[in-house]
């Protein structure tokens, strides 16, 4: 096979406009948490039409700070899926609760709605709810599962930023969502996270938290010229987002509508031109005027040997990767809760059979179409 230019699974747009923006907050001397975290959470909350926006050093702390807020403890039960990185049951765990897996959708590789309530127990208190790849889950039925049992609903929304659920912006449809601005997001601000919520009551608590427990950050101690004083209002945890990162995430924000349609347009040639294979399943796709945001482009492979495909697209000089191996298939949560190979049978079927492809605006379309035309070859040439 002829080698091909060097095509990477994901990489950040940055440009000046970052450099310059970071530059600035250098140049301020004000490092932390200051007035550009400020300007952020405004600016994300209006983009997405949500009244709260909470920065944070993660989407893990953003899960974690969701779950402590909402008063879920030791000896509760979160429900959520097994198709996921392991950040999403990590936080369930740091609050002392259990994950409680339920199998996903085959199609969709979202947690299977028609399974949650038959694994609600007397100890659940929130479903967790993942958006793979930016995919939406059925916001409409897990409200009204929440909302029949009484439990909370907080999105793992890592994936899910631009996401929109029947014409409104994952990020305003659960009690909380968590947001991650890691490295390889549609955001990012190098590490990082955002929580959204609607209550004024969460959002107020959660300010206090990201930072100790703080009555008042050290920006406002500043900006109000008591620079020692303050109070220990609750109990906290070192989570706050610094006004470097903020800055980058101000720039990026700025850039989501553009970055977005590069993702759309990729993803549609994707879908065209792979869905011609017999061999291959296409990631499922909303219905208008759901909004993919696709963060990943998963396909799964129906023929052949799944690692041997993916070692030869990195033998041709393209770079993939797999998403996800099930959480209950790893030591850890067989030792901890007895889950074992059989348990989430879909979910461990799709774990054979998917490949996640390059997909980010640092592409072009030629670099689409090469991935395809190796695609083809390999489907020629098993």
């Amino acid at each position: 096979m002829a080698q091909n230019p060097f095509i990477p699974f994901n990489r950040p747009w940055i440009d000046e406009t970052e450099i310059a923006a970071v530059s600035e907050v250098l140049a301020s001397k004000w490092i932390s948490t200051g007035v550009r975290v400020r300007e952020f959470e405004r600016a994300f909350a209006e983009y997405l039409g949500v009244k709260h926006a909470i920065a944070v050093s993660s989407c893990t702390a953003a899960l974690h700070l969701s779950l402590v807020v909402t008063g879920v403890g030791t000896g509760d039960e979160v429900i959520t899926t097994p198709y996921t990185f392991t950040a999403t049951a990590e936080a369930i765990r740091y609050v002392g609760a259990k994950p409680v897996f339920v199998d996903i959708d085959a199609h969709t590789l979202n947690i299977d709605i028609a399974n949650i309530e038959q694994a609600i127990t007397p100890r659940t208190k929130a479903i967790m709810p993942v958006h793979i790849a930016g995919l939406p889950c059925n916001m409409d039925a897990l409200r009204d599962i929440c909302r029949n049992h009484n439990l909370i609903l907080i999105d793992d929304a890592a994936h899910a930023i631009p996401t929109e659920y029947k014409g409104q912006y994952i990020g305003t449809l659960g009690d909380l969502s968590a947001f991650s601005f890691y490295a390889n997001k549609n955001i990012t601000t190098a590490e990082g996270g955002m929580i959204t919520t609607n209550s004024a009551a969460l959002a107020e608590p959660l300010r206090k938290m990201r930072l100790h427990g703080i009555d008042k950050d050290a920006w406002a101690r500043q900006s109000q010229r008591s620079i020692w004083r303050y109070d220990i209002a609750m109990e906290g945890y070192k989570y706050n987002m610094t006004d470097i990162q903020a800055a980058m995430g101000l720039c990026q924000l700025m850039k989501l509508n553009k970055q977005q349609e590069c993702r759309r347009n990729f993803a549609q040639i994707y879908q065209t031109e792979l869905a011609k294979f017999a061999e291959i399943k296409t990631p499922a796709a909303p219905d208008n005027p759901s909004e993919h945001a696709w963060h990943l482009y998963i396909i799964q492979l129906h023929t052949g040997n799944r690692d041997e495909f993916v070692e030869s697209l990195r033998d041709a000089n393209i770079e993939c990767s797999v998403h996800y191996i099930p959480l209950h298939l790893f030591q850890f949560y067989q030792e901890q809760y007895g889950y074992r190979v059989g348990d989430f049978p879909c979910a461990e079927a799709a774990y054979e059979r998917v490949v996640s492809l390059p997909l980010h605006p640092g592409l072009t379309e030629m670099d689409v179409h090469l991935v395809i035309d190796t695609i083809r070859s390999l489907m020629k040439n098993p």
